[in-house]
């Protein structure tokens, strides 16, 4: 073992097994989270996954802090944490209220991955990712759709200069195209990355509840699709037609986000 380097425990819950150089304290935190993401995420996909085998504990890599996770980055340069099969490895966040979305995000494409067996395209693998590891835990429950403002990329929402005016957003850059993001045809995510995850996780939040889940079943008939744009509107509509109702869902979002603080539950759904 490298000096300085803290030695790697391994911690076991239920579903995961997690590779650990956090504390005790730390490493029980992340684990209670997963499990609750694990829970919900087999109850809101009961019917997919019902024909499906339970695998074994899935794996974990949880390092104590973000300098350590940076030393070990083999994903972008940007990433906070990311999935490689069969391994999920984040830092546990500490000093902030959330110190676990990351580990979430990560977990749900885990569980997209290897227990659901979806093959979906980067905008709905990563709007899936999102929702859950944007929704709030509560009492050591996992509510889906919930808006927890303390999780990445929900503290961007106020910061995405949506004009009221989608063409001209569109035409400014502050919008990507519906079309170019079911297609991956955007530009560099490099560069626009936070509008990319703000896209992802209001789509996806979107398709479950907007007007009272009216989209709901048509996405989850999509996922299963693996969310080509034919395939979108053969499940949901026309492309621009649903963009025009996206938009302003996501201006919605902006507004109640404004006006919250992080300890409040927002956006408590209705459908999905």
């Amino acid at each position: 073992m490298p000096a300085g380097q803290a030695p790697v425990e391994v911690f076991e819950t239920e579903h995961y097994a997690i590779a650990t150089t956090a504390t005790p304290e730390q490493t029980q935190a992340i684990g209670a989270a997963v499990e609750s993401l694990h829970r919900a995420y087999s109850g809101f996909f009961a019917k997919e996954l019902a024909a499906n085998r339970e695998p074994g504990r899935l794996q974990l890599r949880l390092y104590r802090n973000r300098g350590e996770f940076v030393a070990h980055n083999r994903s972008m340069p940007w990433a906070e944490a990311y999935y490689r099969a069969p391994i999920c490895h984040a830092y546990y966040s500490g000093g902030g209220q959330n110190p676990y979305h990351w580990m979430v995000h990560e977990a749900t494409h885990q569980l997209n991955n290897e227990v659901a067996g979806f093959k979906n395209r980067r905008w709905m693998n990563e709007g899936l990712a999102t929702y859950f590891g944007a929704s709030r835990i509560e009492n050591g429950v996992l509510l889906p759709g919930t808006v927890d403002a303390t999780a990445y990329p929900i503290w961007w929402l106020t910061r995405i200069p949506l004009s009221g005016d989608l063409g001209r957003d569109i035409a400014q850059r502050r919008w990507i195209p519906l079309r170019d993001l079911l297609a991956d045809t955007g530009p560099e995510i490099g560069r626009h990355l936070n509008l990319y995850y703000v896209e992802y996780w209001s789509l996806s939040h979107f398709l479950f509840h907007y007007g009272d889940g009216k989209y709901a079943q048509g996405y989850r008939a999509l996922i299963r699709d693996g969310g080509s744009p034919e395939a979108f509107e053969r499940r949901i509509g026309p492309i621009d037609r649903v963009q025009e109702e996206w938009y302003g869902y996501l201006r919605d979002r902006q507004a109640e986000a404004a006006v919250r603080t992080p300890d409040e539950a927002w956006f408590v759904p209705a459908g999905g």
